[in-house]
């Protein structure tokens, strides 16, 4: 079983930054692939970023060289900073457990709410 906690959202804007955490208990961490995913009210959960155990990232398009993802498994937590953040980027981020390079794993966090003014 896998527990995945998020922190670091709330009110931005536009322009600044934000870096949500996500620590996780209860699993190998080191060697489970971590994600963030996000999802705006009326829109489906959407791919923000993912990691695998090795450092390997992939990015949504939408993010490409504003986020960047980020693991420390001593401490066993994934990080999403978050630059030159749009209002377009408002939603509620969930991180992601397990899976692969290209797939999420099947466990969720609770979720946290970004939101970016304008």
């Amino acid at each position: 079983q896998v527990q995945l906690v998020e922190s670091g959202g709330g009110l931005v804007q536009a322009g600044g930054s934000l870096r949500l955490s996500c620590a996780a208990s209860g699993s190998i961490f080191s060697i489970n692939a971590m994600g963030w995913y996000r999802q705006a009210p009326g829109k489906e959960r959407e791919l923000v970023a993912r990691i695998t155990s090795g450092g390997s990232t992939r990015y949504a398009d939408s993010v490409k060289g504003r986020f960047t993802i980020s693991r420390d498994n001593a401490k066993k937590t994934v990080y999403l900073q978050m630059n030159s953040v749009r209002p377009e980027d408002t939603a509620v981020y969930y991180c992601n457990s397990g899976g692969s390079y290209y797939s999420a794993g099947s466990y969720w966090g609770q979720g946290t709410q970004v939101t970016v003014s304008s």
